[in-house]
């Protein structure tokens, strides 16, 4: 997996995932959202932590700086 994003993506995803899981554990939604913050939150922080984002692979998307 060759990283293919930039610094302020990773930053952002961090910071988005953290927050959807503070959500997910203090805001006393139901069940169904609880899981879905807490999933959507996971995921963020483990894309964020990889620099790698499989649908931007997909779509051909890369955010970071690239050695010309």
């Amino acid at each position: 997996m060759t990283k293919n994003m930039g610094s302020a993506d990773r930053i952002v995803r961090a910071i988005v995932g953290i927050v959807l899981l503070i959500a997910a554990f203090t805001a006393g939604w139901s069940g169904l959202w609880t899981a879905i913050a807490a999933v959507v939150g996971l995921v963020m922080l483990g894309t964020s932590a990889m620099g790698y984002c499989p649908p931007y692979q997909i779509l051909g998307i890369k955010t970071c700086k690239t050695d010309s």
